[in-house]
């Protein structure tokens, strides 16, 4: 590799490894920057340390090829992108610490004509905070710097080509930060991309996700009224999709992920008053989880007043989707926590066919917690259980719609 890389990846996560890995495939050289060694020593070796198609292939040929490289610390290039976490403090408050940290680290490596880029999810106005940033300890660089934000849109699973073909919402602190954004990511992007200014494109990203919230928890709210009204909202919602113009989406177990269960917070923390439907869907979306694990203690109370004994219990999936082993705000995750608080003696089998160990919860093999429980609670669709055939004696828990997969 050679020793002035052109750009400067920060943060080597979800989004960030492979989007550095596409970089890469263009024949650009990428360093890549993540503060876990372990992470960068997988990297460097050609390997990956998250599950995603194709990804593996793809970062062991750039890592080969020499086009991609790890480190725990920035190095100077040309174009620098922030793609790191945006946690919580507080109650919901969106903690740009992470972004604010990792921009400070490459501010004495700048120099006039450089492209900096946030693509992490953030408030609006945190492109204007970092460049005030920027500015404040480098005030030659006042004017001469192009600052954009840049959003990503992809779905875990399918990442490797969303990152190429779907469209983009590029949005510069001036037009001529924007056109530079524009023509860095039309080298590897197919998708149209369009120009807006950094404040909407911030808030553009916030609006996409907090719009799919509310969807879910429209379809969420129906299935918590058709379990007392005692009607199959499976049912119901495919009748109701055959109107021309009714399109409601499929109800699960809450929401989660890095995106919808997170970005309806940022609008809400800035503009409480305003974001009542917003707010509103993050509620009933949470109590969802929250109402699947009291399902669960009450089919467990049952069992045990009719059969006189404890029951053995199946948790089926622990991420926020299916078929990914991103455990992010999963709400199968937080059920699954609900229920062991509960625990009382009753035997648990936890199955999570996407990750091999996990730091708190025993893992069972899916053959053996189906043949084993006594109630089966499916919590995420994922592929391996359309394997399963499950005998009638056995009491079924269907939060994902399992039977139509």
């Amino acid at each position: 590799m050679n020793n002035k890389p052109d750009v400067v990846m920060i943060g080597l996560g979800y989004i960030g490894l492979p989007t550095a890995a596409l970089i890469a495939q263009n024949k650009t050289y990428v360093h890549g920057v993540d503060i876990n060694p372990k992470v960068v020593e997988t990297i460097n070796e050609g390997k990956i340390h998250i599950v995603e198609p194709e990804l593996d292939e793809a970062v062991e040929n750039a890592v080969k090829e020499g086009y991609l490289k790890a480190s725990v610390k920035p190095v100077e290039a040309n174009t620098y992108l922030i793609v790191v976490p945006t946690p919580f403090k507080g109650k919901n408050e969106p903690d740009i610490s992470f972004v604010e940290s990792a921009t400070k680290g490459i501010i004495p490596l700048l120099k006039e004509g450089d492209l900096y880029i946030i693509e992490s999810t953030s408030p609006i106005g945190t492109t204007e905070k970092m460049l005030d940033l920027i500015y404040s300890e480098r005030p030659e660089l006042e004017g001469k710097l192009y600052v954009a934000y840049c959003p990503e849109r992809v779905l875990p699973g399918n990442v490797m080509y969303e990152l190429v073909h779907n469209d983009r919402v590029i949005g510069g602190i001036n037009e001529a930060s924007t056109d530079k954004a524009v023509d860095f990511y039309r080298q590897f992007i197919k998708g149209d991309l369009h120009k807006t200014n950094a404040r909407t494109a911030e808030m553009c990203k916030l609006v996409e996700n907090s719009s799919r919230d509310v969807q879910i928890a429209f379809a969420n709210e129906l299935s918590l009224i058709c379990d007392k009204a005692d009607i199959n909202v499976w049912e119901l919602i495919n009748l109701a999709n055959k109107h021309p113009r009714v399109n409601i989406l499929q109800p699960g177990c809450g929401v989660g992920g890095h995106c919808i269960a997170v970005d309806p917070y940022f609008i809400v923390a800035d503009y409480p008053m305003e974001s009542q439907i917003i707010g509103k869907a993050r509620e009933i979306n949470n109590y969802k989880s929250f109402w699947c694990a009291e399902k669960v203690k009450t089919a467990k109370l049952e069992f045990e007043l009719k059969n006189g004994k404890k029951p053995r219990i199946a948790l089926m999936g622990l991420a926020f989707k299916p078929n990914i082993d991103d455990l992010r705000e999963s709400p199968a995750k937080y059920i699954v926590q609900k229920v062991l608080q509960n625990a009382n003696n009753e035997e648990y089998y936890i199955v999570e066919p996407n990750i091999n160990s996990h730091n708190i919860f025993k893992l069972t093999g899916l053959k053996e917690a189906a043949d084993k429980a006594d109630i089966i609670v499916f919590l995420v669709g994922h592929k391996e259980f359309k394997k399963l055939k499950i005998s009638k004696d056995k009491i079924v828990l269907d939060f994902c719609n399992y039977s139509s997969f």
